[in-house]
């Protein structure tokens, strides 16, 4: 009975363990930086080669920094301009959470 117990918490842990290395690969910073990046810049400077190309507004833009958090989220969700939709390509909790990522930039 004891190995059964014990071979048990290694599955738990195990399985624990892998969910949360899971979670941690979905948070806001790790889309941004996979599906953001490109056209926005690892500081959302908008200092790339496509950003430069696309004419991307920096998040110091006066456009862009006056947006709110819910208006950035239908932003990113429905596309604009030339970004495009990441409805179905991301879910609502991944939209909001690199949303969250990139406006940590604003401070």
């Amino acid at each position: 009975m004891t190995k059964f117990a014990n071979v048990t918490v290694a599955v738990v842990a195990t399985l624990l363990m892998a969910g949360t290395m899971s979670f941690a690969q979905t948070s806001g910073e790790a889309i941004y930086k996979s599906k953001c990046t490109n056209c926005h810049g690892a500081t959302g400077m908008s200092d790339t080669a496509m950003a430069k190309a696309l004419k991307v507004k920096p998040v110091t833009d006066p456009s862009v920094k006056n947006m709110g958090l819910a208006e950035m989220i239908q932003v990113t969700r429905n596309g604009m301009g030339k970004m495009q939709p990441y409805k179905g390509t991301l879910t609502d909790v991944q939209i909001k959470g690199s949303v969250e990522y990139f406006r940590t930039f604003l401070k």
